[in-house]
């Protein structure tokens, strides 16, 4: 068992449990005084705590005594649920699929081990783009769409887009690491690179190289502010642009930025601090 640890200011707690929400090994503790935090991480080998401190700094320790803590942080979660379609679970035993093919024989399977890249369904931000992909998915039903995810992460947005009717889906990620955990959780559930397109891109400079019907962005707020004009061509006519990542006091100045790039808030959706929005082409 390996460790990778971090001091950090408490300020940016809010982004470590954005980096870090999905990975069953993280732990985040206040450090006396309140002004500091420790972040950290249970790795099951060296190489995913060495990944860690290249991305972020810190240390890495071996730990080679038995630790509650670490024992705790490898049990499954529990599935997670979405609408009457999708069961997102970081469970890759086969037997374990099977049980949960068993148990829901009429909602499509995705599975997204926990690991260094975000968005394996669990945090509210993720979930929440979910419950809207599944809304529009059940809306587009019997007819041809497109999506672009930017900022994919582990490309459980482009995964369920295409489990849920998408004939193509395009998704990109600045974080290297990111788009090779995407290509590989593509790969583990059954999915083609002629339906999902994984790539590395920077949302600053990207192109489509054509709009889509559903275009998902899960990034920071102050991203998202900057990204509107490329999200916005992204976007074809009538299409739905799903925004998420925003903490609750940013949302105001979040949808002042899209309004001034002809989009419209057709949907909000608050769960704990963190909003999520569905925009379309005024």
């Amino acid at each position: 068992m390996w460790v990778w640890s971090k001091l950090s200011a408490r300020k940016w707690v809010d982004v470590w449990e954005e980096l870090l929400t999905g990975n069953p090994g993280s732990v985040i503790t206040e450090v006396k005084g309140g002004r500091t935090i420790r972040v950290t991480v249970y790795c099951e080998t060296e190489r995913d705590a060495i990944t860690l401190k290249e991305s972020f700094g810190g240390s890495v320790r071996n730990v080679k005594s038995r630790d509650w803590v670490a024992e705790q942080a490898l049990i499954c979660r529990k599935p997670l649920v979405i609408r009457d379609r999708l069961i997102v679970t970081d469970a890759y035993a086969a037997g374990k699929i099977e049980s949960l093919r068993q148990q829901w024989p009429e909602r499509e399977i995705i599975v997204i081990p926990a690991g260094v890249a975000f968005g394996t369904g669990g945090h509210a931000t993720t979930s929440s783009c979910l419950r809207i992909l599944c809304d529009f998915a059940q809306a587009e039903r019997g007819r041809s769409w497109t999506m672009i995810d930017a900022g994919c992460g582990t490309g459980v947005l482009a995964i369920a887009a295409v489990k849920l009717g998408a004939v193509h889906a395009d998704a990109f990620d600045f974080d290297e690491k990111a788009v090779e955990v995407a290509r590989k959780n593509c790969e583990r559930n059954g999915l083609e690179s002629e339906r999902i397109s994984v790539f590395c891109g920077d949302v600053f400079r990207w192109s489509p190289a054509k709009p889509a019907d559903l275009v998902t962005a899960n990034l920071f707020s102050t991203i998202l502010q900057r990204s509107f004009p490329r999200l916005a061509a992204a976007l074809k006519p009538g299409g739905a642009l799903v925004v998420s990542g925003i903490l609750n006091a940013q949302w105001q100045e979040t949808l002042e930025a899209a309004r001034r790039n002809g989009l419209v808030c057709e949907r909000v959706v608050r769960r704990g601090k963190w909003t999520t929005a569905r925009l379309g082409h005024q």
